[in-house]
């Protein structure tokens, strides 16, 4: 089955677009939620996080305790290095689960990801979109969303790769700035999806 990587920064909009693709049948696979969820129900993963971060990292009714382990990777690349290196593979694995579980007859799938290009996992694909958006719009989208300053947004956005970097190893461009139709750009790449999985409509 043809597969799509889909990935953007904080607040360019990726997951509306993923909303679009699925109103035209195309399963997503939504990495981010999948890996908050398999924190505390992959067994290999949980073993992993306890064994790194300390027992602690979870709570007596198995629930993961954020504070604990954001205090440990919080400004520290080294120790977030090594909680990716734990929840990639995870993810990863979960992805070839859920792929399983797809209808066969679906042309090709979307697989929505933050951290695409950083973890490794747009080699998984056949193809990847970026969706961008203006920096000033992105900013106000999160601060809208988490309630939250300028300034917090700023600082997880240096944490990301930069549109630019991501540029240079996408395939496919999705604009989401408000003045260009996201619709109709998805229904142009649908087209071009539809076709080099060999699945042609005129």
């Amino acid at each position: 089955m043809y597969k799509v990587g889909i990935t953007g920064g904080i607040g360019s909009g990726k997951t509306t677009v993923c909303k679009v693709f699925e109103v035209l049948g195309i399963p997503v696979f939504y990495a981010d939620t999948v890996a908050k969820q398999i924190m505390v129900t992959d067994q290999l993963l949980v073993d992993g996080v306890r064994s790194a971060f300390g027992v602690e990292s979870y709570a007596s009714d198995g629930k993961l305790n954020n504070k604990h382990l954001a205090g440990i990777v919080f400004n520290n690349e080294a120790e977030l290095a090594k909680l990716n290196a734990l929840v990639h593979p995870a993810v990863f694995r979960a992805f070839g689960e859920w792929e399983k579980q797809v209808d066969p007859t679906v042309p090709y799938t979307l697989k929505e990801a933050a951290l695409l290009f950083e973890s490794g996992s747009y080699k998984m694909c056949d193809t990847s979109i970026l969706v961008t958006a203006p920096l000033n719009l992105k900013l106000a989208r999160v601060m809208h969303r988490d309630q939250v300053s300028a300034e917090q947004v700023n600082a997880r956005m240096d944490k990301q790769m930069t549109d630019e970097a991501k540029a240079k190893m996408a395939n496919h461009f999705i604009t989401n700035d408000e003045q260009h139709s996201i619709i109709e750009q998805v229904l142009v790449l649908h087209q071009q999806f539809l076709f080099a999985a060999g699945n042609i409509q005129l």
